[in-house]
């Protein structure tokens, strides 16, 4: 008879939440596109912020279970569109470790967000439960915080009516950048255990970072040359650095914030942070540096960044993510050896096809390190970067970070230094370790850290540049008839075509023509077309192959007809003038990169 109480009490309770799920979310209809999906991809759901109350509700519904999933633990979700202009927002989760949502879950996630009416989402949600089996009384908890978007509000509000109705506790950390809240999250959820990664407290992640970095500059001669002139693109960095600034000496670390109006939403990515940078190869606006100062670009949620200076004459030098990954790279594996753990620490740097060939070279000639390929994206990134012990990932476009495993961390623990030479490395390793956010690129953490390694080498940037000469490279696009039909060859990080085969055959009779030639071809994620990449010893060499590449790919899968090209054209139209489709602007004008 008890049993027959309790299962009638839990059904009640389960009918209760789920009649919460449908009155609530009336209070959010989802706007009308028509036969048009949302879609959950790395960057989560991101488009125009007024298509996204209906998402938001979905989100929290979602975060509810993937925090039942795992008996409680907590579930982050990030309000933000990153380097998308003001008027667009997004949202994503944030997984119990600090890392991205779980690839297989995304399909959870488009799916909630795609109902068309409560009915269907207060069904979507049970049939969730029930695909995966979850425990409905089990404990769950979210954390959320937001970029500095006017749209948040609103968006929150959406998100905390789902949390409610479904009967989640949660806390609201207010502005926040996306790396902030990846740290609460593994902070959060490791809190009280052996593996603590810090204060559970936005207080607690500048505590962190400011003590880590101190600790790095225990060597006397360690003194930053001059201020950096940082960029915040006018988006939440700027609170953020503004208030680390307020844990850090004034004799070990200058920085000078540089467009941080984020009072005015339309300032928001406009013609400044690392996209812009990055894209667009020039400094940003407005921009009053002088020649050889060293400046950087934050992206509009920090999670991004760039350096860069400018030779007399305006000359602009880019320090990509590329830069910064083998400056990691070099410092780090020079303190592995120097504290004597080079027999117990292996350490290995991840890089995409869009890597430049010249810094392969350089770090598996000059450093002698391993360098592994995966497919573009972060996820694919990270998830290479923590096989290794010390794992260096950056994307080109300054998003990254360095990995240590728990191996790598207990090794460190451990050692004991023979000698004051090792002390002082595994120290200030020790202290990079800890410095360094494990969970997501972070912009500020980043910044530290190549500050660190700046000061240490006592380098300037002239002498980071110098390291190795980029190759010359491009970027070109090609619009086709289909681009589904463009298969990647599994196994080769996008660098080789599987289908149509003809095209990988006529690349590979052209590309050994080039000396250090390299090309492949890759469908776009955003268009029907196809992008083209092409690397050379000289920049005329590059445009010759890509014209070679350009003639395969039209001459054997075709280009648009004029009736799909309409067709498909006026599609585009509907999409962007319904804010599903947020296009990158090109590169620069004329939709290539210049040949550099």
């Amino acid at each position: 008879m008890a049993a027959r109480e309790e299962t009638v009490h839990r059904e009640d309770m389960e009918e209760d939440e789920f009649m919460k799920i449908l009155e609530a979310s009336k209070q959010f209809p989802r706007v009308d596109t028509g036969t048009r999906d949302f879609t959950y991809g790395t960057a989560g759901f991101r488009m125009r912020a007024d298509l996204l109350p209906s998402v938001m509700f979905a989100v929290g519904c979602l975060a509810s279970l993937r925090s039942r999933k795992f008996n409680g633990t907590t579930i982050g979700v990030m309000i933000t569109a990153s380097h998308n202009p003001a008027e667009d927002n997004g949202v994503k989760i944030v997984d119990p470790e600090g890392e991205m949502l779980s690839e297989e879950w995304e399909w959870y996630a488009t799916g909630l967000a795609n109902c068309r009416t409560p009915e269907e989402l207060r069904n979507a949600f049970i049939h969730s439960i029930n695909l995966l089996r979850l425990n409905h009384e089990a404990d769950r908890k979210v954390i959320f915080a937001r970029d500095t978007r006017p749209s948040g509000d609103t968006l929150v509000n959406a998100l905390k009516a789902a949390l409610d109705a479904t009967n989640t506790p949660y806390i609201d950390y207010g502005v926040a950048t996306t790396p902030q809240l990846h740290y609460l999250v593994r902070a959060t959820n490791t809190l009280g255990s052996d593996r603590e990664y810090g204060e559970v407290s936005i207080e607690g992640y500048y505590k962190k970072l400011s003590g880590s970095f101190l600790k790095t500059l225990h060597i006397e001669y360690a003194q930053q040359s001059g201020p950096v002139f940082v960029d915040c693109a006018n988006g939440v960095g700027a609170p953020a650095l503004k208030e680390l600034l307020k844990y850090m000496p004034e004799d070990k670390f200058k920085a000078v914030v540089v467009n941080d109006n984020i009072d005015d939403p339309e300032r928001l990515n406009y013609r400044c942070g690392a996209d812009f940078v990055k894209t667009q190869q020039r400094v940003p606006q407005p921009h009053t540096g002088k020649a050889m100062e060293r400046w950087c670009s934050l992206d509009g949620d920090a999670d991004r960044i760039v350096y860069y200076f400018e030779e007399e004459g305006n000359v602009f030098h880019l320090l990509d993510g590329d830069r910064i990954a083998t400056l990691a790279a070099s410092y780090i594996g020079d303190l592995v050896k120097k504290s004597g753990l080079d027999e117990q620490i292996t350490l290995g740097v991840v890089q995409t096809a869009y890597a430049n060939g010249a810094s392969t070279k350089y770090i598996e000639k000059t450093l002698h390190l391993k360098v592994e390929f995966t497919q573009t994206g972060v996820k694919h990134l990270h998830h290479a970067a923590a096989r290794q012990d010390v794992g260096v990932y950056f994307e080109a476009n300054g998003h990254g970070t360095v990995l240590f495993s728990e191996r790598a961390l207990k090794a460190i623990r451990m050692h004991e230094p023979q000698s004051t030479a090792q002390l002082n490395a595994l120290t200030t390793l020790k202290a990079l370790s800890e410095m360094i956010n494990q969970t997501v690129g972070d912009a500020l953490s980043d910044l530290l850290l190549v500050e660190v390694i700046l000061s240490h080498k006592e380098w300037t940037v002239t002498e980071w540049l110098s390291t190795y000469k980029d190759l010359p490279n491009k970027i070109i696009k090609c619009n086709v008839r289909d681009k589904n039909v463009f298969v990647t060859t599994p196994g080769t990080a996008d660098r080789r075509l599987d289908y149509p085969p003809a095209i990988q055959e006529r690349f590979d009779e052209f590309i050994p023509k080039f000396r250090e030639g390299r090309c492949f071809v890759r469908a776009s994620g955003t268009e029907d077309a196809v992008r083209i990449y092409g690397e050379a010893a000289e920049a005329y060499d590059v445009e010759h192959m890509l014209g070679y590449a350009a003639d395969a790919v039209i001459t054997i899968s075709g280009t648009y007809i004029s009736h799909l090209t309409h067709v498909r054209a006026g599609l585009k139209k509907e999409e962007i003038a319904m804010g599903l489709r947020r296009d990158p602007p090109d590169p620069r004008p004329g939709g290539e990169q210049r040949t550099r």
